[in-house]
């Protein structure tokens, strides 16, 4: 009850059992009912008593007010009184006790905006998502337009996995002044994020709140989906001075993905925390004793894998099914533990049926979901998530495994997730990186990225003339997704296409908007419109077959293509990229490496120009350069996914052991197997 919270806090002192008794029923236990309203000499006595409350209340004296208006609720409700309770209860930091006073006055016949308006805040303040709902409809239909209420249910049917009914509030968000607002507004257009509203109100509110770290990180994303270079040249230049300096301050409004997209200074790229704030990591005591607490060891390893990107339509998976399906079952028995959409996993194709154990846990919380792998006794958990959209990394901090491993799924450290290693290799994570990233650096000796030569497609090759590129001229291939075409990427294209007058650039940007930017801004670097070939979105086989079509790939930088790259080498296209900074800016040397032409990685901007301008008129070379890759499909270590997946058990092995051993985590590098004598089969 209040009072003896009150009591034990030292606020009041309780009277007697009776005196306690009446007090906690008027202001706790009383059942909903219509107000009550009074009249005459009992009006009269109400507002003298009331208007008491208030000014003991305004002098802070909550005590002697809650005291009053619990003498005033006599088995009746009074609107008035009860928000003034629900104000002081708050104000004694009784947030259950004010909430519950807020929904007595809101369950009025007739309640006012203001009650409603209470009653939606203080339940919202501690996720009592039914009553936020329910007073916040109500507060909707009286006052459509107020932000603050669309905030509240939008956040609230969001938590609830009813998407569908949040984005009825995105109109209110949008409009509002707030930068909260606006960014939840664009969560609820995330399957819309090419529409041009989305950019507008980002552009609103960073002029409204030009030093709102937060409005001016997601006006910066907004804008690589749009193309809207002028915008992001605008940014990128206010943003300077602290990329020098190193500025935590300033990038912590930048989520870890997106500052990928933009800086290359892995020193830098750790700093950008915004989405870890919201998850807790544990203390270094909390740490120690999941590495060290009683485990049961089995005489196979337990290796649970931990994504939301189940599905063999996700690129994740395409890269990575062969190899789970190679692991060793003598040695390693695989659990995939699914948190993946139903509308994803509705689009699979049925590969999933042979990947094994596959455990849901989408329906359950974080602590829940970590005490099922606990229970399922898994040595090693392997996050293929990171931070990107979706990831569940409270699963981790809730210390679900005694070996804890990021891979695959994000090219740099996990900044604010219980991790133990991260899976690499010597190229996209060299010596010198190490002090950048908390998770201690697992290299494999080829690659860190698996490949499926089993089920990816190789069809033929397309003809120029159905994908419509010009059969006289050289076609450089540009397939990575828009947000990573930079305003470095732009200009180098751009001098390359200036230098190369008869050459043409195949990209893929979706949207009429993003189109019109990107050909715009190249325009405005001397580059056509009629050199630019756009190419629509294919199923992935149409895909592979169309990239035959191309005579050179360009790489992007200092966000590299991963999944693209490696489309590319499979259709044997080759691929010039830049020698990179950090782990996102190095993959795609890393894969040229493993399939044979290291010489496609070039030092500089200058000598990258050089080389795709060179190649234009070097059909030989060219031509070299797609017999190798052919020639190495499957000979060299890129696409074979089982010598991979040896090296892949050898690591969790080498991390068991240590872990058996009660030794901490340590960096180290796997061993190669000896070269292949033969080729191996797809």
């Amino acid at each position: 009850m209040p009072h003896t919270r009150l009591a034990q806090a030292g606020l009041i002192t309780l009277g007697s059992d009776s005196e306690h008794s009446a007090m906690a029923m008027k202001t706790a236990g009383l059942p909903r009912r219509p107000c009550f309203w009074r009249s005459g000499t009992e009006e009269t006595g109400l507002t003298t008593a009331l208007a008491a409350a208030r000014s003991a209340y305004a002098a802070g004296d909550y005590i002697a007010a809650l005291t009053v208006l619990s003498d005033l609720l006599d088995g009746s409700e009074d609107a008035a009184v009860l928000l003034l309770l629900a104000d002081t209860f708050e104000k004694l930091g009784l947030l259950q006790e004010a909430a519950d006073s807020a929904a007595r006055a809101a369950d009025c016949a007739d309640p006012s905006i203001e009650a409603l308006n209470r009653a939606v805040t203080l339940h919202a303040g501690f996720g009592d998502d039914q009553r936020v709902q329910l007073y916040g409809m109500k507060l909707f239909d009286r006052a459509p337009d107020d932000a603050a209420n669309a905030a509240h249910l939008a956040a609230s049917l969001l938590r609830t996995g009813e998407t569908d009914l949040a984005r009825h509030f995105r109109t209110p968000l949008a409009g509002s002044d707030d930068p909260r607002h606006i960014m939840l507004a664009a969560q609820l257009y995330a399957d819309e994020d090419r529409d041009p509203a989305v950019l507008s109100v980002f552009r609103k509110v960073a002029a409204l709140h030009p030093d709102d770290p937060f409005a001016r990180f997601k006006l910066l994303s907004v804008a690589r989906n749009f193309c809207d270079y002028e915008t992001i040249a605008a940014i990128e230049a206010k943003l300077a001075p602290a990329l020098k300096q190193k500025d935590a301050s300033v990038f912590e409004g930048d989520t870890a993905y997106s500052n990928l997209l933009w800086c290359g200074d892995e020193a830098v790229n750790r700093l950008a925390s915004n989405g870890a704030a919201h998850v807790r990591f544990p203390a270094p005591a909390d740490i120690a004793a999941r590495r060290s607490s009683r485990h049961d060891w089995g005489e196979r390893l337990r290796i649970g894998y931990l994504s939301s990107d189940i599905c063999d339509q996700h690129a994740t998976m395409r890269l990575f099914q062969a190899v789970l399906e190679a692991h060793d079952p003598e040695r390693f028995e695989v659990t995939l533990y699914c948190y993946t959409p139903d509308g994803l996993i509705g689009r699979d194709t049925g590969r999933r049926a042979r990947w094994g154990r596959i455990v849901p846990i989408g329906h359950l919380d974080d602590t829940d979901a970590a005490a099922t792998i606990r229970k399922d006794r898994i040595d090693i958990l392997v996050d293929l998530k990171g931070r990107t959209a979706g990831a569940r990394c409270g699963i981790l901090n809730s210390g679900a495994a005694p070996v804890q491993v990021a891979w695959l799924g994000f090219p740099g450290s996990t900044v604010g997730v219980d991790l133990d290693y991260v899976i690499a290799d010597p190229i996209v994570l060299p010596d010198g990186s190490a002090a950048h990233y908390h998770e201690h650096v697992c290299r494999l000796p080829e690659t860190y990225q698996p490949n499926d030569p089993r089920h990816r497609a190789l069809p033929e090759a397309a003809s120029r003339a159905e994908l419509g590129l010009p059969e006289d001229r050289f076609v450089f291939a540009a397939f990575n997704a828009q947000r990573k075409i930079s305003l470095q990427t732009l200009d180098i294209w751009a001098h390359i296409l200036r230098r190369a007058p008869r050459a043409v650039l195949w990209v893929m940007i979706d949207g009429a908007l993003a189109r019109s930017n990107f050909a715009g801004a190249l325009q405005a670097r001397g580059v056509q419109s009629s050199r630019i070939v756009f190419a629509p979105t294919l199923d992935y086989s149409s895909h592979i077959a169309r990239l035959q079509a191309a005579d050179l790939g360009l790489d992007t930088f200092p966000y590299n293509g991963h999944t693209t790259t490696s489309d590319k080498l499979w259709a044997g296209l080759p691929v010039i990229t830049l020698k990179g900074t950090n782990f996102a800016s190095r993959v795609t040397e890393s894969l040229l490496g493993a399939i044979g032409l290291p010489e496609l990685v070039l030092p500089d901007r200058d000598a990258f120009v050089a080389r795709a301008v060179a190649l234009t008129g070097d059909a030989p070379t060219l031509q070299r350069y797609k017999h190798t890759i052919v020639a190495n499909r499957f000979q060299a270590p890129l696409f074979d996914a089982e010598r991979f997946c040896r090296h892949l058990e050898r690591a969790f092995t080498t991390m068991a052991d240590r872990a058996r051993a009660t030794l901490p985590p340590a960096a180290f590098d796997v061993p190669a197997l000896p070269p292949r004598k033969g080729a191996f089969g797809p």
